[in-house]
Formats: C-alpha cells, sequence, structure tokens
C-alpha cells in the first residue's frame, strides 16, 4: 500500500471514495525489559528526552501502522481514512498500541 494514501483526514483532494471497507487495525504489544528501566532510569536522572523509551514507542507505533496497511491490502483497500492511533497500558510495563482507521477504495475524482 502507498503509505502516502494514509490520512488522519476523512478524504483527498482530487480523489474520490469509491467503495467503503470498514475498519482496519494494526495491534502490536510491547514491554520494557529490566535492561531497558535500568537504562531508562539511568537517563531519567540525567533529564531531558528518555530516547530508549522514544524509540520503543515509535518502533511499536511503526509496527502497529504496518499491521494496519496489510490489514486494509487484505480486504482490498488501497488507501485508508480517519487513521488514528491509540494506546493502552495492559498491565505495568505492557503497552497495547493500536493503529486503525477506514479502509478504502479511491479513485481519480
Amino acid at each position: 500500500m502507498d503509505t502516502t494514501l494514509v490520512t488522519t483526514a476523512f478524504g483527498f483532494d482530487g480523489l474520490k471514495v469509491t467503495r467503503n471497507l470498514g475498519i482496519v487495525r494494526g495491534i502490536t504489544v510491547r514491554s520494557r525489559g529490566a535492561v531497558m528501566s535500568f537504562a531508562a532510569g539511568f537517563q531519567t536522572m540525567l533529564g531531558g528526552n528518555i530516547t530508549i523509551y522514544t524509540e520503543m514507542c515509535e518502533h511499536a507505533r511503526g509496527e502497529a501502522f504496518q499491521i494496519m496497511c496489510q490489514h486494509a491490502v487484505n480486504v482490498g483497500a488501497n488507501a485508508i481514512i480517519g487513521m488514528r492511533y491509540d494506546a493502552t497500558e495492559v498491565m505495568p510495563g505492557v503497552t497495547e498500541v493500536l493503529a486503525y482507521g477506514t479502509a478504502v477504495v479511491v479513485d481519480r475524482a
């Protein structure tokens, strides 16, 4: 899927939604290990951006996004509108990251 056809908006300039294929999603669950927690704790003492957690979160969002795009391709979509992220702590140190949106088929207007 062309990721330029994934948007948080509900349409694309110059393109028309010709079919709505329903909700698609990508879910990943991540945990921070003991080594990561220790390293992040050290970074916390120094202040500023906690790059270890930033990288973990970015990786989780990227993975959820890719799974969502694959789900859209599997249902026959060539675009996703209304895309959003959500995250929920499942238990201490374990977080679910969800990417979701509406799978659609778009054509030139």
